[in-house]
Formats: structure tokens, C-alpha cells, sequence
């Protein structure tokens, strides 16, 4: 354990000292929380119609009218807070860009400065020293998470009508966030791993991330579309697919991960 948290710390302490690679899942962040802003409070203000009286969005307004703790809202307040809950799942791509980015430069950066093969030749296992690297990925996407929220949360309350702000303060929201978010972007950061661990090129091990980023999108067009909607039961059992997931990742990136090999091949 003692070995786990001093190459926790020492993950930890390299990522602070790169903090450039978090720049992409930054302006990822900003883009999701200005899209539904626009689309919700800019469009209104400058076409002068309310979104209320959209035809388009009736379907919507009577979604929210049948949930009891919706009801006192007003019919503008209820479509934008529709908006807002619903393009709240594009926060989830901040974290998963930042648990990739960190991730693909955690291995290979290390392979790059040659500090990766004196930890190999210690009695480290294999698996204290993944998970040493997925936790210093996962919690910076973590913290990221917790500052996204807050920018949107924030955001709202100053732009939104009133009432809007605490009704996006739900079960749906803090799993989507804190639930669908992290693991996401553990299964992102271990597929980084897994390919970092056999290139010598940060890029290419980010390009397996788009086989977790395309879904997040996929799951926006379907709320809006009607097809799937994530209620609180929808959003724990994607949880539960996702740990799942991420357990059978852990134990193939342990079997995956040859320390002989990278010991004499990346010299």
C-alpha cells in the first residue's frame, strides 16, 4: 500500500508540472457549457420568441409538468431547465479527455524519460503500478468533474430563470457527473494505458479515447430525439456496465503490460 500512495504522490506531483495537457478538456468544458446557454437563454433573447412557445419543445414542457418536483416552475423556467439537464451529459467528455490525455502521458511520457524502467526492476507489482497510474489519472478527472459541475451550476444561476438552478440539484445530475463521468473516463485513461504501454507515441494512445467519446454524444442525441431518456434507474445501470468494464480493462492491461519487453525495447 505504502508503495501504491508514494507512486500515487509521485503521479500526482508529475501531472502538476504539466498542466498544458489539461488545456484540450478545458476548452472541451467551456464548449459544453456554452452550447446549451446559447440555445437556451442567447437564441430567446435575440429572436425575442420564448422557447415556451415552440411547438417543438411541448413535448418537453409536458415531460417536466408530469414531475412533481418540477411543478412550480414556469413553463420557460421547465423548457430551460429541460436544456440544461439534458446537455448536462457533455460535461462527462471534460473529465474522459482529461483522464486520456493524462493517462497516454503517464506511461509513454515516462518511457520518453526514461524513468519508467527503474521502477520496473523494483519489486513493484504490476498491478500497484497501474493502479498507481489510473489513480493519477483519475483523480485529476475527478477534480475536474467537481469544477465542470460548479462552472455550470454557476452559470446557470446567473443566466437561467428562476428555479432552474435548483432543479438541475437531482439524483440524474450528480450520477450523470460523479457516477457516469469518472468511470467513463476510466475505461478512456486504462485503453490509454493499455496502448501506451506498447507505443512509444502519446497520440497514437489517445486515439483508442474516441471509442469512449462518441457514445457521450450518442446518448445527448438520443434524449433530445426521445429515444432514451436518463433517469436515475438508466444511469446505475450504464454504472454498472461500466465498472464491469473497467475490471475486465484492469486485468487485461495487467496481462498486457510486459515489463521485459519494454526494459529492452525502449532503450
Amino acid at each position: 500500500m505504502s508503495r501504491t500512495i508514494a507512486l500515487l504522490a509521485k503521479e500526482l506531483t508529475d501531472v502538476r508540472q504539466n498542466l498544458t495537457i489539461f488545456v484540450p478538456a478545458f476548452i472541451i468544458t467551456v464548449i459544453a457549457v456554452f452550447i446549451p446557454v446559447f440555445v437556451a437563454v442567447i437564441v430567446p433573447f435575440v429572436t425575442g420568441e420564448r422557447l415556451s412557445d415552440s411547438s417543438d419543445l411541448e413535448v418537453a414542457l409536458e415531460m417536466y409538468r408530469q414531475d412533481p418536483s418540477m411543478r412550480h416552475l414556469d413553463p420557460e423556467a421547465a423548457i430551460q431547465a429541460f436544456v440544461f439537464q439534458y446537455f448536462l451529459v457533455m460535461l462527462v467528455l471534460g473529465p474522459v479527455t482529461s483522464a486520456m490525455s493524462v493517462a497516454a502521458f503517464s506511461v509513454v511520457g515516462e518511457k520518453q524519460a526514461r524513468t519508467l524502467e527503474p521502477l520496473l526492476v523494483t519489486p513493484i507489482t504490476t498491478f500497484e503500478l497501474l493502479g498507481a497510474k489510473v489513480l493519477g489519472a483519475l483523480l485529476p478527472a475527478l477534480a475536474f468533474s467537481v469544477v465542470s459541475l460548479a462552472l455550470y451550476l454557476g452559470v446557470i444561476g446567473v443566466v437561467a430563470r428562476e428555479g432552474v438552478f435548483w432543479a438541475l440539484f437531482s439524483a440524474r445530475t450528480f450520477g450523470v457527473i460523479f457516477l457516469l463521468g469518472p468511470l467513463a473516463g476510466m475505461v478512456a485513461l486504462q485503453l490509454a494505458i493499455c496502448v501506451s504501454s506498447r507505443v512509444n507515441d502519446a497520440r497514437t494512445a489517445q486515439q483508442l479515447g474516441v471509442f469512449v467519446i462518441l457514445p457521450i454524444p450518442a446518448l445527448l442525441v438520443g434524449q433530445l430525439l426521445g429515444v432514451l431518456r436518463l433517469t436515475t434507474p438508466v444511469i446505475l445501470t450504464i454504472t454498472i456496465i461500466l465498472v464491469a468494464v473497467n475490471a475486465a480493462l484492469m486485468w487485461f492491461a495487467i496481462r498486457l503490460f510486459d515489463r521485459e519487453s519494454i526494459l529492452t525495447r525502449w532503450k
